[in-house]
């Protein structure tokens, strides 16, 4: 697992590299800089909603079990889905601020 966070955080640095790199252009200085605004903003997005979703589907699956042992526990889970899934509105949100500067 480690060796994949460190290999799509370098495939990210390497695109990154990249990016800045087509940025020195003077005639492409302007648009370069706003689908670097695009480009943050749907890693933002993106990051965030995929963590969103391991973070649902272990505490889901952890509900299930504890439900499966004793059925009076399943209103107790619902609120930790609940702010499982605001990490998603909260990458959104990023975004939105990103779009907006």
């Amino acid at each position: 697992m480690k060796k994949r966070i460190v290999f799509v955080l370098s495939l990210f640095l390497i695109a990154a590299l990249g990016a800045f790199a087509q940025a020195a252009a003077p005639a492409a200085a302007p648009a370069a800089k706003d689908s670097m605004k695009y480009i943050a903003a749907a890693i933002a997005v993106g990051l965030a909603c995929i963590a969103g979703g391991i973070a649902v589907g272990q505490i889901g699956a952890a509900a299930m079990g504890a439900m499966s042992e004793n059925p009076d526990l399943s209103g107790k889970a619902l609120p930790y889905v609940g702010l499982a899934e605001g990490i998603c509105l909260w990458g959104f949100l990023v975004a939105l601020f990103i779009m907006l500067v």
